[in-house]
């Protein structure tokens, strides 16, 4: 997964010839991405800028301020390319599949109920596809998940498709937002539903998505915060979540303290002497394609004498979450449930 800066190297145990490398998380992207900083996705209907009414569909025209890009659709786009694996199941769970031409760069499994639809779409590459092989697809809208999506320095920015007559749309979290939160996924969600002309169908999903946390923070209400670690990627430092991130707020939804929430960032280093120091009882390990699998970062913490009284480590108490379910998205809300029961498991019995 790639927003266009490094992450820290990863050398498991099991490889330690490899050098795994990844992107910097979200809260770097904004200097990628100067270019697009402004308003993140806020839709309104505007009459004034559009063409006649009498060639605008139903319901718009609508005009998008996203992340300083001002967009006005006379209708709903119909070839859609998602770039990036959370705008594409965004928009099947929005039941908007036959608005989808295809998907690049998958970055973990999907959603089991979106799989057979996500599958079913043709796949323009493993990574982000070139500005040539988009064009060649003929898409009235790129919808991108991280900035790399519009990446000036390979000839895939916003102006670029702008001049070729193709509209793009940036997921809210890389439009320079320095505190992500649960609000931008129900946000995102209803943002694109505006775009398609689906509001109502946006408006219930997103209170669908709402009301599953809310089950789970009814679930685990007053229950001892459990003091958890996220652990990205690295070895020389741990790659964590910091209090900037949605992933802090999932933890704390699900009944849980992430250790490193002080840390003003949405990712950065911390050391394993504070890692030690403040004890975490679990840790999540975030899965993404190309930092190593799971078992590989397992098998690292494990392996670390210096770890071995950490309560996490010694009791091998691990969490797994697909790095799509910390992005805004629809995935969030999912993850809220799956950690609380694995923090919690007495409370859903």
């Amino acid at each position: 997964m790639y927003d266009g800066t490094t992450r820290p190297p990863f050398s498991p145990p099991a490889a330690r010839r490899r050098r795994f490398r990844r992107a910097a998380a979200p809260a770097v992207a904004l200097a990628l991405s100067a270019v697009l900083l402004g308003g993140c996705g806020t839709a309104r209907d505007t009459a004034g800028d559009a063409e006649p009414a009498a060639t605008a569909a139903k319901g718009f025209p609508v005009t998008i301020d996203n992340c300083g890009i001002r967009t006005t659709y006379r209708k709903p786009p119909s070839r859609v390319l998602t770039i990036h694996q959370h705008p594409a199941e965004l928009m099947l769970a929005l039941g908007l599949k036959d608005r989808m031409i295809g998907t690049a760069f998958p970055d973990s499994a999907v959603l089991p109920h979106l799989r057979e639809d996500y599958e079913a779409l043709p796949q323009l590459a493993k990574k982000e596809p070139s500005f040539e092989t988009v064009l060649e697809a003929g898409p009235d809208l790129v919808y991108g998940g991280y900035a790399s999506a519009f990446a000036e320095n390979e000839g895939r920015s916003r102006k670029a498709f702008a001049d070729a007559g193709i509209n793009t749309y940036l997921n809210r979290e890389y439009c320079g937002k320095k505190q992500v939160s649960m609000q931008d996924t129900y946000d995102e969600v209803r943002t694109v539903g505006s775009i398609f002309g689906v509001r109502d169908r946006a408006a219930e999903l997103a209170a669908g998505l709402k009301a599953r946390v809310d089950r789970t923070t009814e679930a685990v209400k007053g229950a001892p915060a459990v003091p958890v670690f996220v652990y990205d990627s690295g070895d020389k430092a741990a790659f964590t979540a910091g209090g900037k991130s949605l992933g802090t707020e999932i933890i704390q939804r699900a009944g849980g303290r992430n250790v490193f929430a002080d840390l003003d960032k949405v990712f950065g280093d911390a050391s394993w002497e504070q890692v030690v120091e403040r004890k975490p009882e679990v840790i999540a390990i975030y899965d993404y394609a190309g930092a190593g699998s799971v078992e590989q970062k397992k098998q690292f913490l494990l392996s670390q004498p210096a770890l071995a009284d950490v309560p996490a480590v010694k009791n091998k108490r691990f969490v797994v979450l697909p790095l799509t379910a910390t992005l805004v998205g629809v995935r969030p809300p999912y993850a809220v449930e799956e950690l609380a029961r694995a923090l919690h498991p007495e409370r859903f019995r």
